[in-house]
């Protein structure tokens, strides 16, 4: 089924209706809407060689991929995002070689990269949680001073809990501040912040470049051996 660019252009601004397909479901169409806006290139009758058309073409891939990194691909993002059901690993978070395309502008990589955020928003933050414990694995000094720190804060509590630190706030509150600094150090020295950092860095990367380069599909996906 083809749509034009707005069928309802003389009654309905083009916002609401990318607003009305978003909220529709119909995010391929969005998607497919996004890639055919036409960009501005120089008139073909002033080319004086293929080699600046590939430059040109070099440059505009190039600026895309930087536009990546100039937005907060988190804006949209919801608590409920994360209540909803994890979606499928292999045939909705993976998908197959035509699920991927690289995107023709940054509209389209900043419109793919906010819904696909929203809608990946579990398997990102299985992501990273595997990835930090990766890096925990290869760092186990850092994976002994985040376990010391867990012990040290779970020790407070017990003991805090024991001898009724609740009746006496000002010891309790200066009992807090010297865990806290024993806690930093004990954070620093263990270089828990670097594992945290990479695991950080490349569950980011890997997340915008998965984001940008992923079509938008519908949410339901349509059931396989049903072809008619």
């Amino acid at each position: 089924m083809a749509f034009s660019s707005n069928p309802l252009s003389l009654s309905v601004p083009d916002p609401a209706f990318e607003s009305w397909l978003r909220d529709s479901g119909y995010l391929e169409i969005l998607d497919h809407r996004t890639s055919s806006i036409p960009t501005t290139y120089s008139d073909p009758s002033t080319t004086t060689s293929a080699n600046s058309t590939i430059t040109s073409g070099l440059i505009s891939l190039l600026l895309t991929l930087l536009s990546l990194f100039t937005f907060n691909p988190f804006s949209k993002l919801t608590t409920e995002d994360f209540s909803g059901q994890t979606p499928s690993w292999s045939y909705g978070f993976v998908g197959c070689c035509d699920s991927y395309s690289f995107p023709s502008s940054p509209a389209q990589a900043r419109l793919r990269v906010h819904e696909n955020v929203k809608r990946y928003a579990r398997n990102y933050a299985t992501l990273f949680i595997l990835f930090f414990a990766c890096t925990l694995y290869q760092m186990p000094l850092a994976l002994i001073g985040l376990l010391s720190c867990l012990a040290l804060w779970d020790g407070f509590k017990f003991c805090s809990d024991r001898w009724g630190l609740d009746r006496y706030p000002v010891i309790q509150q200066c009992l807090v501040r010297i865990a806290q600094f024993v806690a930093a150090v004990i954070v620093i020295c263990s270089n828990v912040q670097m594992a945290l950092f990479c695991a950080l860095g490349v569950s980011y990367t890997g997340m915008i470049l998965h984001a940008a380069f992923r079509k938008l599909t519908p949410a339901k996906q349509p059931p396989r051996g049903r072809s008619k």
